[in-house]
């Protein structure tokens, strides 16, 4: 989808009753990216930078920060999205923000709510009190208010708020993202390490996905900072064309060189597993949470990226998967202990 559910009529009188006009973005004013040092915030930094914006990049964890960042001119705050002089200070001059900051697997005393609806709350208010305009939000694909999947509902109630606000908002709404370090493929990656000769998948993989690369999102965010005409736009946007989890494995399979054969495994058996790794582990493999998402379709009918942005969707090919190559047993088990 283009534009907000509705006819052309609905969204023109929505926009007509925004009490803010639509402007283009301040260049003389930095943009805040919030969930900087993530695998989409250091794209799209890398991106914005190479397009000449101010970049105030937002992050929790200077060591990963610098490591990620550390090669770009941006300015680096370091602080947490919950501490609201944090934000109040970040926000400073700022003339736009892309949030990004969100969890896809809880940890402890960060859960879905928390971080991802409850920290976008806060987020668009204190936009409101420091005069911030512009406000980009990146949302999921599938993610509903009324969903029964506490994380797709906690990005869907958050996506909510975002477009009753009175920002000048945009909402991008992507499958799942990959790229170095991505959350997805790293995990297909390590279960292959962690499980020789065969790759357990639930359901044998027939859950559909749309991957989309990290590189084709930020690209997108650069263009609606660029273009005042998708203020009061929600866009779905996803890869090439929709693939299986199956096929993705293989796919992922012949980036990293391995064989294994991938052997269904029923979610009934797979589910007091996965909730006894979560008690043992520090970081498990899968989580319960992780577990449903993989059981149910991510695909993106009407895709923004080609239709609206003008951009070939990257491949989700092995040459494309090439970082996967240097993920080893050894780190995969240092991974899952936290280290």
């Amino acid at each position: 989808m283009h534009r907000g559910s509705g006819s052309g009529a609905r969204t023109a009188l929505a926009v007509a009753e925004q009490p803010l006009a639509v402007t283009t973005v301040d260049r003389r004013k930095p943009v805040l990216i919030t969930g900087a040092a993530g695998l989409v915030g250091t794209h799209t930094c890398r991106e914005l930078v190479h397009r000449g914006w101010k970049i105030r990049a937002l992050v929790r964890t200077p060591g990963k920060a610098a490591a990620r960042l550390g090669q770009y001119p941006l300015e680096l705050r370091v602080g947490d999205l919950r501490d609201a002089d944090v934000v109040a200070a970040a926000l400073e001059g700022v003339g736009a923000i892309v949030h990004l900051a969100a969890i896809a697997i809880e940890r402890l005393g960060e859960s879905y709510e928390s971080i991802n609806t409850e920290v976008t709350r806060s987020l668009l208010h204190a936009a409101r009190r420091a005069g911030v305009p512009r406000f980009i939000h990146v949302s999921q694909n599938g993610a509903s208010s009324t969903s029964p999947f506490r994380f797709l509902r906690s990005k869907g109630i958050a996506e909510d708020l975002v477009v009753a606000s009175d920002r000048q908002w945009t909402v991008l709404r992507p499958s799942v993202i990959f790229g170095r370090e991505d959350a997805f493929t790293m995990l297909i990656a390590r279960l292959a390490r962690l499980t020789p000769f065969v790759l357990p998948l639930p359901d044998g993989g027939r859950a559909r996905f749309q991957p989309i690369s990290a590189d084709d999102v930020a690209r997108v965010i650069a263009l609606v900072l660029e273009r005042p005409k998708t203020v009061h736009g929600r866009y779905a946007l996803g890869g090439v064309t929709p693939l299986s989890l199956r096929q993705m494995s293989e796919r992922i399979l012949v980036a990293m060189s391995a064989s294994r054969r991938i052997i269904a495994v029923p979610i009934a058996l797979l589910r007091p597993l996965i909730a006894i790794a979560e008690r043992l582990l520090p970081r498990p493999p899968v989580t319960t949470s992780l577990l449903q998402l993989l059981r149910i379709d991510n695909v993106v009918p009407e895709n923004a990226l080609n239709e609206v942005f003008g951009i070939i969707p990257a491949p989700f090919a092995a040459e494309e998967l090439n970082y996967l190559r240097g993920t080893t047993t050894r780190g995969a088990i240092a991974w899952m202990l936290g280290r």
